[in-house]
C-alpha cells in the first residue's frame, strides 16, 4: 500500500525539497497550496501522478480538513515573514497551525510534522517569533505526538537570507546593517528536509528538535562571507537599533497605506526585532547531530547559486584566469 502525504505550502522554499525526498521514498503527494496553478513544477518530483498540487488554504476548516483526508503524513511548512492582507502572523502560525494538528488528529494520521523556527518563545518581543511558540504550544495540545523542528536561519538556492542581501548589494554601494553583532547558526535547507524525512520514517523522532548548521557566525560575518562570495566591496554600516526602528515602521506604513499593493519586502519592524536577536541553538534539545546529519557548511553551497550576483556573473572564471584584463566590472 502507497503512503499518501500532504504537505502544506509544500511547494515553497523549504517544502520543495521535503517533497523531493518523500516522493524518492515512494509517497503519493498531496502539495497543499492556495495556487496550485503556480506550483505545477512540483509534479516533475516524480513520475506522473505520484505529486499532485491540491488548493488549500490554512485559514479555513473545510480546506484543510479535506487535503488531510485519506492522508497518513501530514507535514505543515507554512510560515510567513511580513503580514500582508489577511496573511497575518496569528493566522498562519497559531490559528491555522492548531487547525492541522486537529484535524491531524480526527483523521487518524500516522506522523505530523510542524517546522516552527529557532529562537521562538511565548514573551519574545518579535510578533513573528511568540507566535510561532503559540503555534507549538496549540500542535502539542491536539497531537502531542508530533514532531517539531526549529531551524535556525534556512540557507539554499531559494532563500530569502542571502539572496535578499546579495541582490542589494548588486544594486547599492552601501549596505545599512541592524543587529550586526547577532548570532546566527545558519542551516541547509536540504539538510532539514533529511531530519523532516527521518521524523516521517521513525517513530524514534517525536518532540522538538533544535537545527543549526555547523557554524556560528555574527550577522555582520555572514554579509562579510556573502560579500566574498558575489565579488563586491561595499561599504557595511551597522545601524543601532534608534536609527532602524523608524525606518522599519515607515516602510511598515508604506505596506499598510497602500492596502498591500506596495509590500514591505525590504526591512519590517519585526524582522528588526529578530535581527536583533540570537538566532542558535540552545542545547536544551537535540540537534541534526543526535539525527546523525553531517550539516553542510556555507562555503561548500553559496558558490552554487549566489554567483548569478557576481559583476561578471557565470563567467566569473574566465575573468579571474585572466588576470582581470578589461574594464572593472564591479558596479
Amino acid at each position: 500500500m502507497t503512503n499518501v502525504a500532504t504537505i502544506f505550502g509544500g511547494s515553497g522554499f523549504l517544502g520543495r525539497y521535503i517533497t523531493q525526498r518523500l516522493a524518492a521514498r515512494g509517497f503519493r503527494i498531496r502539495v497543499a497550496v492556495r495556487r496550485p496553478n503556480e506550483a505545477g513544477f512540483v509534479r516533475v518530483y516524480g513520475p506522473p501522478g505520484q505529486i499532485e498540487p491540491y488548493l488549500a488554504n490554512v485559514r479555513y476548516d473545510n480546506s484543510v480538513r479535506e487535503a488531510i483526508q485519506g492522508s497518513d503524513t501530514v507535514i505543515n511548512c507554512v510560515g510567513i515573514l511580513n503580514q500582508v492582507g489577511k496573511q497575518k502572523f496569528n493566522n498562519i502560525h497559531v490559528n491555522a497551525a492548531e487547525r492541522i494538528a486537529r484535524f491531524a488528529t480526527e483523521s487518524g494520521v500516522l506522523n505530523l510534522v510542524h517546522i516552527s523556527s529557532l529562537g521562538s518563545g511565548p514573551e519574545s518581543e518579535s510578533v513573528y517569533s511568540r507566535t510561532k511558540a503559540l503555534g507549538e504550544e496549540a500542535i502539542l495540545r491536539d497531537y502531542p505526538d508530533c514532531t517539531i523542528f526549529r531551524p535556525s536561519v534556512v540557507f539554499g538556492n531559494e532563500d530569502e537570507f542571502f539572496n535578499k542581501f546579495a541582490s542589494m548589494a548588486r544594486l547599492s554601494p552601501v549596505l545599512p546593517l541592524p543587529g550586526a553583532n547577532a548570532r546566527f547558526q545558519p542551516v541547509y535547507v536540504d539538510d532539514v528536509a533529511k531530519a523532516v524525512e527521518q521524523a516521517v520514517f521513525s517513530k524514534d523522532i517525536r518532540g522538538i528538535y533544535e537545527l543549526g548548521g555547523n557554524e556560528i557566525l555574527t550577522l555582520r560575518e555572514l554579509i562579510d562571507l556573502m560579500l566574498e562570495v558575489i565579488r563586491r566591496k561595499r561599504l557595511v554600516i551597522p545601524l543601532p537599533p534608534e536609527i532602524c526602528s523608524p525606518l522599519g515602521w515607515a516602510l511598515d506604513m508604506v505596506q499598510i497605506f497602500s492596502g498591500g499593493l506596495v509590500k514591505n519586502n525590504l526591512l519590517t519592524r519585526d524582522q528588526i526585532i529578530q535581527l536583533g536577536s540570537d538566532n542558535v541553538v540552545s542545547g536544551d534539545y537535540p540537534t541534526l547531530q543526535d539525527l546523525k546529519i553531517a550539516p553542510t557548511s556555507l562555503e561548500s553551497v553559496l558558490e552554487d547559486y549566489l554567483y548569478s550576483y557576481r559583476p561578471a556573473g557565470q563567467f566569473t572564471a574566465i575573468h579571474e584566469s585572466s588576470g582581470g584584463l578589461g574594464k572593472n566590472q564591479d558596479v
